[in-house]
C-alpha cells in the first residue's frame, strides 16, 4: 500500500513537470503560470475523479440490488468476509465479457462488470471474478491504476484538443500546424509510457491468487478467465479514445492481440499463465471450500 502511494506521488509529480515544461516551451513565463494552474487542476481531477473517468469510458451505469440481486449478494458476502466496505456496483452495456475495479481506496471504490460477462458466466465463475476485482481494491492496486488511467486519458484528450489550438505558425493555412503535430506525436507515447511504468503485470497474478483465496474457489476463477479471454478475442473493443487508457484496469485485455496502439498499452500477463497458476493453486489447496 505504501509503495503504491509513492508511485502515485511520483506519477503526479512527473505529470506536473511535463506540463510545466510544455507551458514554458510554448509560452515562456506566461505559459508557465498557465501550466501551473492546469497541472493543479489535472492532479486534482485524476486523484478525486479518476474512477468516474474510467466508468464513463465504458458507458457504465450504477445498478440497484433489485436489478442485480445475485451480483449484490456475492459482492456483499465477499466484502463482509474480508471485513471491508462494500464498493459501488456498475454495469456496462458492452457485450464483451470483462470487469474492472476503480477508485482511490476501499471507501471510494467501484466494481464494474459488463453485460457480456453477466451473460456467459455462472454464479461460481462470476463470484470468482468479483473476488479478483475486490482483491485489487484491498491490495490498493486501484489507487495507482486509476490515477494512471486518469492521467493517460487526460493526456490523450489534450493531444486531440491540441489540433484546434493555434500554437506557433504554419506555412500552409489549411494544413496541420507542425508544432501541434509534434505535440500530438509525443503525447500519445507518453500516455502509454505512464501506464507501463506505473502498472506491474504481477498485480494480476497477485489479484488472481488473493481473489481465489477470498472466494475459496480457484478453479471457478480459472474457468471464468478462459471464457472471458475467449470472449475478448471474439468481440474485441476498438483501441480508441479514453478506452485505451482504461484497458489496464480490466481483468483481461479488451483489445485484439497484435501490435500497434493496443500492444503499446498492454499490461496483462498471458492468460495461459494465469489459468495454470490457479489450477496449481487448486491442486495444492485440495477440495473446493465454497458451497452456494
Amino acid at each position: 500500500m505504501h509503495h503504491n502511494r509513492l508511485k502515485t506521488a511520483a506519477l503526479l509529480g512527473l505529470l506536473t513537470s511535463l506540463i510545466l515544461a510544455i507551458g514554458y516551451w510554448f509560452g515562456g513565463s506566461g505559459g508557465l503560470v498557465i501550466a501551473v494552474v492546469v497541472s493543479l487542476l489535472m492532479n486534482g481531477v485524476t486523484y478525486f475523479y479518476s474512477d468516474k473517468l474510467a466508468l464513463r469510458s465504458m458507458g457504465a451505469q450504477p445498478v440497484s440490488e433489485a436489478q442485480f440481486p445475485e451480483l449484490y449478494r456475492m459482492v456483499r458476502e465477499l466484502s463482509t468476509q474480508a471485513g471491508q466496505p462494500m464498493p459501488r456496483l456498475y454495469v456496462s452495456p458492452t457485450s464483451q465479457p470483462n470487469a474492472f475495479a476503480t477508485g482511490r481506496n476501499p471507501q471510494h471504490a467501484a466494481v464494474c462488470v459488463t453485460q457480456g460477462i453477466v451473460e456467459i458466466l455462472d454464479y461460481r465463475e462470476l463470484r470468482g471474478v468479483i473476488g479478483h476485482e475486490l482483491s485489487h481494491v484491498y491490495n490498493r492496486d486501484i489507487l495507482i491504476s486509476s490515477v494512471a488511467a486518469g492521467l493517460a486519458g487526460i493526456i490523450t484528450m489534450l493531444a486531440n484538443i491540441a489540433w484546434f489550438i493555434p500554437l506557433g505558425s504554419s506555412d500552409d493555412e489549411d494544413g496541420p500546424n507542425p508544432a501541434v503535430l509534434l505535440l500530438t506525436l509525443i503525447l500519445g507515447p507518453i500516455a502509454a509510457m505512464l501506464i507501463q511504468m506505473a502498472i506491474s503485470r504481477s498485480r494480476e497474478f497477485q489479484a488472481d491468487q488473493s481473489g481465489a483465496e477470498l472466494s475459496r474457489d480457484p478453479l471457478a476463477l480459472a474457468s471464468a478467465l478462459r471464457k472471458i479471454h475467449m470472449g475478448t478475442q471474439m468481440r474485441p473493443l476498438p483501441p480508441q479514445g479514453q478506452l485505451t487508457s482504461t484497458a489496464h484496469l480490466m481483468i483481461d485485455n479488451p483489445f485484439k492481440r497484435g501490435g500497434g496502439l493496443a500492444a503499446m498499452f498492454s499490461t496483462h500477463p498471458p492468460m495461459e499463465q494465469r489459468v495454470a497458476r490457479l489450477e496449481q493453486m487448486a491442486r495444492s489447496a485440495g477440495p473446493v471450500q465454497f458451497e452456494r
